[in-house]
């Protein structure tokens, strides 16, 4: 039998931790906490060397469950389409008016903390609707 790994999901972005308070929002997950010797991720930043400063941030499911979201600065911006992107589930087991108007309730909730909203794709014999959007770093996610 297969091994089952856990995995994290790693962005690269230009501003780790703006990105990371982000999807604390949009997902429910929190900052874990600072590593031993520090009373804040602040303090552990401004101990590390003036290159790797707010290079790196972390978010976390609060349960447990879901998988370690890494946050990463990178020197490019973002040129093309992600090629993996996060679908966040707000609208399971619905159809329908009630499934749009989840999906519509959540983009409202989203669009203050700087999400994008990008397309509508209406239900079809295959596919339940989903609502294309981006992040604060235009990295594209869908609520489904």
């Amino acid at each position: 039998m297969a091994t089952v790994r856990q995995f994290q999901v790693t962005f690269d972005c230009a501003d780790p931790e703006r990105v990371a308070r982000f999807w604390c929002e949009v997902l429910g997950y929190v900052v874990p906490p600072p590593p031993p010797g520090f009373a804040s991720w602040d303090e552990f930043d401004r101990a590390q060397p003036a290159d790797r400063q707010g290079s790196a941030f972390a978010c976390v499911d609060p349960t447990g469950v879901g998988p370690r979201l890494f946050f990463q600065r990178v020197p490019e911006g973002k040129v093309v389409k992600n090629r993996v992107h996060l679908d966040v589930r707000v609208g399971t087991g619905l159809r329908g008016e009630e499934r749009l108007a989840a999906l519509e309730a959540e983009c409202a909730r989203l669009l203050p903390l700087g999400a994008v909203r990008g397309q509508l794709l209406l239900a079809d014999e295959f596919n339940e609707s989903c609502l294309n959007m981006q992040d604060v770093e235009g990295n594209e996610f869908c609520l489904d």
